[in-house]
């Protein structure tokens, strides 16, 4: 169905029918010209934040399903509040799209977004929706809150801090590559079909099924946060990795005034990033380094926390902090030192 044949107002009501409301914060969702927060539910920070995301820039639709497009969507604002150390609560999101798109398709995206705050408690209280000449466009803000004593900043760090990451990383990069590989395969394959024949193709993703998970499907990381809490650790900074760790670590140093050490053999990589990163000649680290959108979260603590840091599953420190003359760098596994670079994530354009 095209989203002309129903209009606007009835496509509003058709995507938000089923939005449920999960938090005592939010007096009133969506209906009228603005949403209503108690603020004064939490006796600490609000936290704001918001992202843009374009076709063609941030996403393809040539291999991103819709569903999975608004769970992304979803959690590329949640990981920002959680980064913060705090708890996500209301969401605003505003979609524009064109004549591509149906109303079934935006059914499916908003599925997707649905089933992310559901996971994690968020109320989507309002948005909006346009048309638009240019690809899809999708605007997401979320607020938070976190108690006054628990906000974690970029600008905490402090000499001989320990250097912490969740999970793993480089993942999503190599699934950003296998896709794109992938979507080279058909056109090419397009281009030599008489046209108006039909062309059957399966993509060859064998054995892969994690790396495209990391890159279509990214899990915000509430469980670090809750285990943190629960053990008493309180990060003296953090940030979630969307642009790469390289580039996150340096916000970090800048915003802190300092420097680090981190050590190429202690950053988490899973075997499947690994063997993928040789099958296409890459040098794994490399995508850790400067990959992106795995969507961990990189935080410093105290020297003093090593023991317990070390009980929480999922977590490995990779290096520490030091004092800001002696540079941000790189320890190889052969011992060399090499200064980090921020060439972060790069979309696709």
């Amino acid at each position: 169905m095209q989203i002309s044949e129903l209009g606007e107002f009835a496509l509003i009501d058709r995507l938000t029918k089923d939005v449920q409301l999960h938090n005592a914060s939010t007096v009133k969702g969506i209906g009228d010209d603005c949403a209503i927060v108690d603020t004064t539910q939490s006796a600490g920070r609000a936290l704001l934040t918001t992202d843009l995301l374009l076709e063609g820039i941030h996403f393809d639709l040539v291999y991103t399903p819709m569903q999975h497009l608004g769970y992304k969507a979803a959690m590329v604002n949640i990981s920002d509040v959680y980064a913060m150390g705090g708890t996500p609560r209301q969401m605003l999101v505003s979609v524009a799209v064109d004549r591509r798109i149906t109303v079934e398709a935006l059914d499916d995206f908003y599925a997707g977004l649905r089933l992310a705050c559901e996971r994690h408690h968020v109320d989507i209280v309002g948005g909006d929706t346009s048309s638009t000449l240019t690809g899809m466009v999708i605007s997401i803000t979320v607020m938070g809150d976190a108690p006054t004593d628990e906000v974690v900043c970029r600008s905490g760090a402090k000499d001989t801090d320990l250097v912490c990451v969740s999970g793993n990383l480089g993942a999503a990069y190599l699934g950003l590559q296998l896709l794109e590989r992938e979507k080279a395969i058909y056109f090419d394959q397009l281009r030599q079909q008489p046209q108006g024949t039909q062309l059957p193709f399966e993509p060859d993703f064998a054995g892969k099924e994690y790396l495209l998970e990391r890159i279509l499907k990214p899990e915000a990381r509430r469980d670090v946060i809750e285990n943190l809490k629960k053990t008493g650790i309180h990060p003296t900074s953090m940030i979630d990795i969307s642009d790469g760790l390289s580039s996150e670590l340096l916000h970090i140093c800048k915003a802190s005034g300092c420097g680090c050490r981190i050590f190429e053999e202690r950053i988490p990589i899973d075997y499947q990033t690994a063997s993928t990163a040789e099958e296409f000649n890459m040098n794994v680290y490399t995508c850790a380094l400067n990959g992106g959108e795995d969507y961990e979260l990189l935080f410093t603590v105290p020297l003093a926390d090593h023991q317990r840091i070390a009980e929480i599953e999922d977590v490995k420190v990779i290096g520490h902090i030091t004092r800001q003359d002696l540079g941000t760098l790189l320890v190889t596994r052969d011992g060399g030192e090499f200064e980090l670079k921020a060439q972060g994530w790069q979309h696709n354009s």
